[in-house]
């Protein structure tokens, strides 16, 4: 294990090698990135970050929820790929509904080719393999995590997550969602956060004067989600920048306060993403973790000062 703290003290940064990197700040361990979970076949072994807090310290991610065992605070995942399943649980299948099929692969870390810690930001370079249920080698991956932006009198930070997902499978990759092999209004794939319990009902807030549940599918350059906190006092905001992505096909977003919270810049919600052998499929997102909950003016705001 190594611990590195910033001389600043503004940031500390612990790795239990092998396994996960813990990143505090303000003496708050802000983010757990598990880089190598034993976590069930059904599940989909992958990456996690899970705690996620606010620099006071209140949880904004949840893990392993009842509904859902395959949700794990934030992930990269693609619920449908050619016919593999990276998202955990059963599949959807058109005409049938949801299938348990034997389908499911999983992400390996092969290796970080850069930890560098400064005293207020940490960025980890990863390289990792898709790998199929039939243990074949279909993607080869290349993503970023940046923590930065640590803002004492705003109480917030930022984490951008940068991936390159390169097909080394020798045939085409088709990267989709339940929407579209048929399910209305279920396009979840790729980026996904899942909030805390207690957020059940919070508030959906979106650019240009959107927001709420009919945000489901639509376009925006960026989805805020507020909630209540338990066992401490207050709230928080989430604030997710879609970013951008190589496809043709626009990023839109899956969200929803019932009955849980969950939000996720999908890039295929209701149309397919096609990868050519040896192509290159990239995505850039950003997420602001809040310590109160903010109002559209301070949401408009920060996303005016930080835009991705």
């Amino acid at each position: 294990m190594t611990s590195v703290n910033s001389t600043a003290g503004k940031l500390g940064v612990t790795h239990e090698h092998g396994r996960q990197i813990v990143v505090s700040a303000a003496g708050v361990d802000i983010a757990t990135y598990v880089y190598d979970p034993p976590v069930p076949d059904y599940e989909s072994p992958k990456p996690y970050l899970h705690p996620l807090r606010t620099l006071s310290g209140a949880l904004v991610s949840a893990y392993r929820p009842n509904d859902h065992r395959w949700h794990k605070g934030i992930q990269m995942t693609i619920s449908h790929l050619s016919g593999q399943n990276f998202w955990g649980g059963h599949s959807y299948v058109r005409d049938q509904g949801y299938t348990p099929l034997d389908n499911i692969g999983r992400m390996r870390h092969d290796c970080f080719d850069l930890v560098e810690v400064t005293d207020t930001e940490l960025t980890l370079r990863e390289s990792l393999t898709w790998i199929t249920s039939t243990d074949e080698h279909w993607v080869a991956e290349r993503r970023e995590l940046r923590i930065h932006g640590i803002d004492a009198d705003r109480g917030s930070w930022m984490l951008d997550f940068d991936t390159e997902l390169r097909n080394i499978r020798g045939a085409e990759l088709r990267f989709g969602s339940p929407t579209t092999h048929g399910r209305p209004n279920a396009g979840y794939t790729g980026f996904f956060w899942r909030g805390p319990r207690g957020w059940t009902g919070g508030q959906i807030i979106t650019a240009d004067g959107g927001g709420g549940p009919e945000s489901m599918g639509r376009e925006s350059p960026w989805l805020a989600y507020t909630g209540e906190h338990d066992e401490v006092d207050g709230g928080g905001t989430v604030l997710v920048f879609a970013g951008s992505t190589s496809a043709p096909v626009p990023i839109k977003w899956f969200v929803r306060n019932d009955p849980f919270p969950a939000v996720n810049p999908s890039p295929a919600f209701d149309e397919e993403v096609v990868l050519a052998p040896e192509e290159t499929f990239r995505l850039a997102h950003r997420v602001v973790f809040a310590d109160r909950v903010w109002d559209r003016a301070e949401i408009e705001s920060f996303a005016a000062e930080h835009p991705r």
